[in-house]
């Protein structure tokens, strides 16, 4: 497919800039693969469509506040840096995005708050991409809780276009998170609630945690026509034994597995055993999911509503046909569904 496949205009209003205030009640389209029927409903309906059996893998990735404000040495000019992965703990060593590039060489020296952190740049990477070395003397806890305590919530501000505020170090994150790593919320998570959690335990509902720590590649704008093309970002993931058997114990019953999310639909996509089954592992993936492909694992998905060109929207179009996905967005746009990270849900069955 291409690229020009995936365009087409988004109000801007119909970005959201908050998420709803009771996280189960934003809405819900379901999308029917079979029949290609369209409803409209409220996320915490969703009990509606699953049964005593149903699995949910969920993404327990947890955010961290990865965009900090430094100052260059000597001219004290103000830099962001955006923290993207830990390169090496031991050594501190860091990939990051910096911004304006063209100030940060090879060598430079920051300097954040009026704390002992400092670091210097070691190795250009991309044109807004460096390595840095932090210059810390404590201990990685220490490091760690410096970087939590100096850092902002790392909303993309290209897209939600307000300050960021206190509230988004809790909002942006999922009931579910618990294991830090994330530059991004993986944002199909962000409409649970523990009393919607207590609701589909009680149903017979499982539960199936994997980790993929999200990272910016999965925002990072396509520039080639042709999709095949695009290289994805690697991204870290762990699958536990605990998930494997309750996917692949689902999937025997003819249940539904449930990806919440992309993150969580490319993670066990890219760990299938020869005869289609879910296997434990972890390591990096780089899976790229584009029309047309043969899923393996997940038959039912839910996703929130992603911008035109992103490989997000190409993942969930791979999942729920290209024309019915299209169809529903161009639903979407009439009805206002609301778009992006605090946005509302799709349930594609």
């Amino acid at each position: 497919m291409k690229l020009s496949d995936f365009k087409f205009e988004v109000p801007k209003k119909l970005i959201a800039l908050y998420p709803t205030e009771n996280r189960d009640e934003s809405r819900l389209m379901v999308v029917h693969r079979k029949t290609g029927e369209i409803e409209h409903r409220t996320f915490k309906d969703i009990l509606d469509y699953f049964d005593e059996g149903d699995v949910f893998v969920t993404n327990d990735t947890k955010v961290f506040p990865a965009r900090l404000y430094g100052n260059k040495e000597k001219t004290g000019a103000k830099i962001e840096v955006f923290l993207l992965r830990e390169l090496n703990p031991e050594f501190k060593l860091w990939d990051v995005l910096v911004d304006p590039a063209r100030k940060i060489r090879v060598g430079n020296k920051l300097y954040f708050g009026d704390s002992d952190l400092v670091a210097e740049v070691i190795d250009n990477t991309t044109s807004r991409g460096r390595t840095i070395r932090f210059l810390f003397d404590g201990t990685d806890e220490e490091f760690h809780k410096t970087i939590d305590t100096l850092g902002e919530t790392p909303l993309l501000k290209e897209f939600i276009e307000r300050p960021i505020e206190p509230e988004d170090r809790e909002r942006y994150q999922t009931v579910f998170a618990k294991n830090v790593g994330a530059v991004a919320a993986p944002t199909a998570g962000m409409h649970f609630t523990p009393q919607l959690l207590k609701r589909l335990e009680l149903k017979g509902i499982e539960i199936a945690p994997i980790t993929l720590h999200v990272g910016l590649g999965t925002f990072r704008q396509v520039d080639v026509e042709d999709l095949t093309k695009h290289k994805m970002d690697s991204e870290n993931y762990f699958i536990p034994a605990r998930t494997v058997n309750l996917v692949n114990e689902s999937l025997e019953q003819k249940k539904k597995v449930v990806a919440v999310g992309t993150t969580s639909l490319k993670t066990i996509e890219s760990s299938v055993t020869a005869g289609g089954r879910l296997k434990e592992s972890s390591g990096w993936t780089d899976k790229f999911i584009i029309p047309p492909y043969d899923f393996k694992i997940a038959n039912a998905m839910l996703t929130n509503f992603h911008l035109p060109e992103s490989t997000l929207l190409m993942t969930a179009s791979a999942f729920g046909g290209y024309p019915l996905i299209m169809k529903a967005y161009k639903e979407a746009i009439k009805e206002k569904y609301r778009f992006f990270s605090y946005g509302d849900a799709m349930l594609i069955l």
